[in-house]
């Protein structure tokens, strides 16, 4: 008889428990010969020798798939404790598996574009019209380097401009009052990461999420580091944030430029910074449109009708501006 402790360090205990316990009673079925108790993230194994050899390769199997896969199904665990690989049928244009298994995918022409410019720049503008999945794809991207320990952090940072109305005096520390200007982008996250494992990635500041003004004076290092609604920040802002580029990190800029909330005499960061940048080596832009659009079918047909709306003022702008300088006799 001997005993181990083991710890769950990959994967969430929740999804690895499984509710009320159902997938540790089921190791407890296939494995007889020991005896398991699970606290936390801590089993404790007493038993057979040989027996907990097995168990162990097991428990070390079952948590490289639930971090990948985000799912420990009975099937699942059958498998593997069978020494079998589980069935997984692969999605094209896969990047990583969010809650419950889902697969999160590319789903669009640019959407592919972004991942395979990933893999080849360090630094990307996304620029395009809300509900293309812009902002959603980068985060993807930064999870999955992320779980593959391709990088050690992961940091979200949007500019804290109000999207046209005074929110006032807020209450609560200073978490609390940047939370509802970041809220997009936990989102996002609790999408692809299991809810205890995403609170302990951020209590450790594995992930971060903080408004563009606290990245000032900062180096940021072995890590994915995105810009949300970049078309809010001024030219010396989005300086700032790019010049914080360190060693082994990518940069994802996002944001729409038909969005811009600044005072109408400011210069978008956002503009200013893709005609600086133009050309330049390890720089990728995609150009996200209305075919991207992956929200409600209506998303897509108010930003047609506002494209229209935008370009019939231009036009009649330009009418008037010729009829002024028509020569009067």
């Amino acid at each position: 008889m001997i005993e181990r402790i083991l710890i769950l360090d990959q994967v969430d205990p929740i999804l690895f428990c499984g509710v009320n316990n159902s997938n540790i009673q089921l190791l407890k079925a296939l494995f007889p010969k020991l005896r398991i108790v699970a606290r936390g993230n801590v089993l404790k194994v007493l038993g057979d020798e040989a027996e907990m050899v097995r168990f162990e390769e097991t428990v070390q199997a079952l948590q490289r798939h639930g971090n990948e896969f985000n799912q420990l199904t009975e099937e699942n665990i059958l498998d593997i404790a069978q020494g079998k690989k589980p069935v997984e049928v692969r999605q094209d244009n896969l990047i990583l598996y969010g809650m419950s298994g889902k697969p999160i995918v590319a789903r669009t022409i640019n959407q592919q574009r972004l991942v395979k410019a990933y893999d080849d720049n360090d630094l990307l503008f996304a620029v395009g019209p809300a509900g293309t999945g812009k902002t959603y794809t980068a985060i993807a991207l930064a999870v999955r380097a992320f779980k593959n320990k391709e990088v050690r952090k992961i940091i979200l940072s949007r500019p804290a401009v109000e999207a046209g109305e005074k929110l006032g005096f807020l209450p609560g520390d200073m978490k609390d009052k940047i939370d509802p200007y970041l809220q997009p982008l936990y989102d996002a996250l609790e999408d692809m990461i299991p809810a205890a494992k995403l609170r302990e990635f951020m209590e450790n500041r594995l992930i971060q999420i903080a408004p563009l003004a606290f990245m000032r004076g900062r180096t940021l290092s072995d890590a994915v580091v995105i810009l949300d609604e970049a078309q809010n920040t001024t030219v010396h802002q989005i300086k700032m944030f790019l010049t914080r580029m360190g060693m082994n990190t990518k940069m994802i800029v996002t944001g729409d430029l038909t969005q811009v909330d600044l005072p109408a005499a400011a210069t978008s960061g956002l503009t200013h910074a893709l005609k600086v940048l133009d050309g330049v080596k390890g720089i990728a832009r995609i150009d996200f449109d209305k075919r991207d659009i992956v929200r409600h079918k209506l998303v897509q047909r108010i930003v047609e009708a506002y494209e229209e709306y935008r370009n019939k003022e231009k036009a009649a702008a330009a009418e008037n501006e010729n009829q002024t300088k028509e020569p009067t006799i």
